[in-house]
């Protein structure tokens, strides 16, 4: 027994804090540890991040909208936010207007085949620009959903890994007392916790933003739709010798 105490596992055996169970864990569960905390910090800077981007594009979207449907000028909304768009939904009509006026000379006093072509074009622009958006906006939604699931396993791994090296230890020191053997399983399922602390908060948010995620995607096809309907009656009228549109209806 006093050998054993000399040990350095027997001078760090009554070290149960964290800290002390991660200075005393095997190289490959520190390595597992670190890497499991590094992922739990990029895992909140991405909840923070999606959250953060999510009500700003929401409220740009309501102050956009406020003006588009305000009976203004839609040249005019778009030189002033379409040409230069800061946010998605601004993207979608600035994507809108700028085939609807590389079109529009070639409308006048066209056919109908010539009008039913520019509609298609406006759709495709309008449904390009929604899918762009919503890829930038779920960039990194993967990383989530992989920590989610992989880090469990992870810190099982380290687990696994940690309560070996403490059976080889006890079996070498041929001494099985519950003082001796409770810290190296202690500082092996340490990993385990902290797959758990990276992995809940990200399937949770991974959870939750893609809820919301898809509430905005559904908002901006919303819009490509009704503005394309006022495309399509303002093609119609161009193709007839009318004028270009002017305002939302």
């Amino acid at each position: 027994m006093d050998r054993v105490a000399a040990t350095p596992l027997g001078d760090m055996a009554h070290d149960l804090s964290l800290w002390g169970l991660f200075l005393q864990a095997d190289w490959v569960v520190k390595l597992v540890m670190v890497g499991l905390l590094l992922a739990s910090v990029l895992v909140w800077a991405i909840i923070f991040d999606k959250i953060a981007t999510i009500r700003r594009a929401n409220r740009s979207a309501d102050e956009f909208e406020d003006h588009f449907w305000s009976g203004g000028s839609l040249d005019e909304l778009y030189r002033r936010e379409g040409e230069n768009p800061a946010h998605p939904i601004a993207a979608v009509f600035g994507a809108a207007m700028r085939e609807w006026h590389r079109s529009a000379e070639r409308l006048r006093g066209g056919s109908e085949l010539a009008a039913a072509g520019t509609q298609e074009r406006l759709d495709r622009a309008m449904n390009v620009t929604v899918q762009r958006q919503m890829d930038r906006m779920e960039r990194w939604m993967v990383f989530l959903a992989s920590v989610g699931s992989v880090a469990p396993f992870i810190g099982l791994f380290g687990t696994v890994w940690g309560i070996m090296n403490s059976f080889t230890a006890i079996a070498g020191m041929q001494n099985t007392n519950l003082a001796v053997v409770a810290p190296g399983i202690a500082e092996a399922l340490f990993a385990t916790a902290i797959g758990l602390v990276a992995a809940i908060p990200a399937v949770l948010a991974y959870n939750k933003i893609s809820t919301d995620l898809s509430r905005f995607a559904g908002r901006l096809e919303g819009f490509a739709s009704e503005f394309g309907a006022i495309l399509s009656r303002q093609t119609e009228a161009a193709a007839s010798g009318a004028r270009a549109p002017v305002a939302a209806e």
